[in-house]
This record gives C-alpha cells, structure tokens and sequence, in this order.
C-alpha cells in the first residue's frame, strides 16, 4: 500500500458495533439485575416470599440486593463492566440453582440473564485482565 493510499483510505470502524451491541446488553442486563436488587432492598412482599422459602433468613434478602444493585452500577461503569459482569455470571448461577433445586421452578430466566452477562464477559474480557493487572 502507498503512502497516498494509507492516507486516503476511511479509517476502520472495527469493534463499533460489538460495542455498541455490549452496551446495549449491559444496560439492559443492569436494569433487569437493578430492579430485582431494588424490590428485595424494599421488602416487595414477592421477595420476601421468595426468601422465605429459600429458608435463608431476611439478612440474605438485603445481602442479594446489595450484591445485584452494586452488579447493576458496575455494569454501567466502564472500567468495571466486564469484572462486574463476571460477578454477576456468579450469583445467576447460584439463583438459577436455588430456583431448580430449593424452590422448585424452571430457571429460565436466570439462564437468559446468565447468557446475556456471559456475552459482556466475553466482550469486555481485556478490561477484566486490565481490572485484574493481567496482560
């Protein structure tokens, strides 16, 4: 290639669109993660329900929450996303498990939401080795 023609070519918009693709996720992931931890931080009588038959105590309710709010901010912070999502990965599978095995029910949706921040790991892996000081 000449010099003109490095010059003169558009440059590439490689990754655009995966990143715009990954904020999507993210947000939505966030708002889906975000309003869960609001309803059990406020007592919404589903979740303490839900808790209830967990058989864990309350505490572990306000614990959830806190867990999934913050989850749902690192989500949004972008030097966080990809640690935030991993984390999240986590406590899915830990709700998908308790849904199958403690309370009975299909985890369908914590499988959706697993993927979902599974795809934000992997996308956003090089700020998870960046958070963790790996090259």
């Amino acid at each position: 290639m000449s010099t003109t023609e490095s010059i003169t070519a558009a440059p590439k918009k490689t990754g655009r669109g995966k990143n715009i693709a990954l904020w999507v996720a993210q947000v939505l992931l966030a708002y889906q993660i975000g309003l869960g931890g609001v309803l059990k931080l406020i007592g919404d009588p589903t979740m303490v329900g839900m808790f209830e038959a967990i058989g864990a105590g309350q505490w572990f309710r306000y614990v959830v929450a806190v867990i999934e709010i913050a989850g749902a901010i690192g989500l949004l912070v972008p030097r966080l996303t990809g640690v935030a999502a991993l984390g999240l990965v986590g406590l899915l599978v830990c709700a998908a498990g308790t849904n199958a095995f403690v309370l009975g029910g299909p985890p369908i949706i914590e499988a959706v939401l697993i993927v979902i921040a599974g795809l934000v790991v992997w996308g956003r892996w090089s700020r998870v080795k960046a958070f963790f000081g790996a090259k």
